[in-house]
């Protein structure tokens, strides 16, 4: 893997995809038809549109976080419509973004992945597909609800205790600079800069550079991507570059920093610690806890400052989930899970990722590998097509079925779409504000 060919990626260079099958055979795809047909069994009305619980044996389990609820199905159909040209897709999408629409001033929480920042993003999306009017009143009317809950805190805005990714203040940032491209809006963008104005304030000095804990309340520092020092990093990193003011750059490379001290990286390999104190030894492998979300960061901090020495952590975050014996061998951070949260989706979209931008055969192999084992463990009858999966690494004997993004199938769905997408030359529709490729 030569490492000129690597520097290319921080100039954000794209690769031409040389996967295409033949024509008439689009397995991805139409195992990602199965998804919908499994999901769509599901469909309960509601206010102003559909939704669907995210364990479709459990009509209580209906939410509208884009972590597990109705939101990731949205996105997914969306995306199966622009993959496919089927007007149904686009009508069930419209449908369960009308109960969206509906929810959203209801909805308590406002994190990207726990509440109406989530909800906000999907109506973005929506209107980036259609143009519809009414979608861009539901993002203007996220970002009027995230200003109007928006708690003065030291010099910056706060809506709750918690600073991640998932129902934190850098989740609910990263909508907001997401919101202010898309509406072309400098307000979101002042608001999101007033959130990482807090995030610098509450960061504590350690290893040479800077830590968040996830809640001061709660009892364990988590220092990756989804509740932690590598998440709120990004998005500093990502609020720089809306800005332009270097002190947001400053505290992205802080917390950088006291990530690269604490990682382990025996074998030219990067793995950081699930949380301590209890976790030290505990190796997460997935976008939550593990390389796959926090090469994120690096991969983020390459593009922001041109600085390669950034995608050798890249490089040995993916070699430590190659050399890691997954797929064919489960290991105590990587259980029984094809999501894209913790499993197997999320590792293979990681892959995919690092061969479009290093042209590197290897990463390809890797992730048709674990794209291949997510397929084999599926269960698809004349219902359609689900994964039965332990959500928790602490409780695998409580498996289910589930629709949603990020432990569901609307998730794996999305990954099945955005192979074929590859396989197709043509690029994926939907991007998360929490991603950097």
């Amino acid at each position: 893997m030569p490492r000129l060919t690597r520097g290319i990626v921080v100039l954000g260079a794209l690769a031409s995809f040389v996967l295409r099958p033949a024509a008439a055979e689009r397995p991805n795809l139409d195992a990602a038809v199965a998804v919908a047909k499994w999901i769509q069994s599901s469909a309960l009305k509601t206010d102003g549109g559909v939704t669907w619980p995210a364990d479709p044996s459990d009509p209580t389990t209906v939410n509208y976080a884009l972590y597990s609820g109705s939101p990731g199905v949205v996105l997914f159909l969306l995306e199966l419509h622009k993959a496919t040209g089927r007007p149904e897709y686009l009508a069930q999408a419209r449908e369960g973004a009308g109960a969206l629409l509906a929810r959203l001033p209801l909805e308590k929480e406002s994190g990207l992945y726990t509440g109406i920042a989530g909800i906000g993003f999907t109506a973005g999306e929506m209107l980036r597909a259609t143009g519809d009017d009414r979608y861009r009143e539901g993002v203007r009317t996220t970002v009027k609800l995230l200003g109007e809950r928006a708690q003065s805190a030291g010099e910056g805005v706060q809506w709750n205790d918690v600073t991640d990714i998932i129902g934190g203040s850098a989740g609910t940032g990263l909508f907001l600079l997401y919101a202010a491209d898309l509406l072309k809006s400098d307000e979101p963008r002042a608001l999101a800069a007033k959130a990482a104005d807090r995030l610098l304030e509450v960061g504590k000095p350690a290893e040479g550079g800077l830590q968040w804990a996830m809640d001061p309340k709660f009892p364990r520092k988590m220092p990756n991507f989804s509740h932690g020092t590598a998440g709120i990093s990004y998005f500093l990193a990502a609020t720089y570059k809306a800005t332009g003011d270097r002190k947001y750059l400053d505290g992205a490379l802080a917390g950088a920093r006291f990530l690269k001290a604490i990682a382990k990286t025996d074998g030219d390999v990067c793995l950081i610690r699930h949380n301590e104190p209890d976790g030290m030894d505990l190796f997460y492998l997935g976008w939550c806890h593990g390389p796959v979300g926090t090469s994120r960061l690096w991969y983020q901090l390459a593009k922001t400052t041109n600085d390669k020495a950034w995608m050798d952590w890249v490089f040995k975050s993916a070699r430590a989930l190659q050399t890691s014996g997954i797929p064919e061998s489960p290991t105590p951070g990587f259980w029984n899970n094809v999501s894209q949260c913790c499993g197997s989706a999320g590792v293979a979209q990681f892959f995919l990722d690092l061969y479009t931008i290093t042209k590197d055969a290897t990463y390809l192999q890797f992730s048709k590998k674990m794209s291949a084992d997510l397929l084999a463990r599926g269960t698809r009858d004349e219902k359609g097509l689900r994964w039965v999966q332990a959500e928790h690494r602490v409780r695998p004997e409580l498996l289910i079925a589930q629709t949603g993004y990020m432990q569901g199938a609307a998730g794996i769905g999305m990954w099945l779409l955005r192979l074929d997408a590859a396989e197709q030359n043509r690029p994926a529709f939907v991007k998360f504000p929490d991603s950097p490729w």
